[in-house]
């Protein structure tokens, strides 16, 4: 699969919150979810080890178009929407152009 558009992104979660959050953006890879398009490369969520309440996503997408256009969806819509009431403060995003790894879980 070709991944052309990726992102981090660092969240942090409002305090003893960070577990909840972890869950909840997993449940993103279940049948339905932005993580389980096919368009989704890679879908990586970890926690911060010196804080458990940041946690970090990275992703990887065929297309800037195709991670749009799954993420406005309502799947993705519900998901995002209950994180942001996780939240302590706005989450810090950096965009990617893949060129080369691998992902493997």
């Amino acid at each position: 699969m070709d991944v052309g558009y990726g992102f981090s992104a660092t969240l942090t979660a409002r305090p003893g919150k960070g577990g909840e959050l972890v869950a909840l953006l997993l449940t993103g890879l279940d049948e339905g979810g932005p993580g389980a398009s096919e368009h989704c490369a890679v879908y990586l969520v970890s926690r911060s080890a010196s804080d458990p309440d940041t946690v970090h996503v990275i992703e990887g997408w065929t297309s800037e178009d195709d991670h749009h256009r799954i993420f406005a969806g309502e799947a993705a819509q519900a998901i995002v929407a209950r994180v942001q009431g996780l939240l302590a403060r706005e989450s810090a995003y950096t965009d990617h152009v893949p060129v080369g790894g691998r992902a493997a879980f």
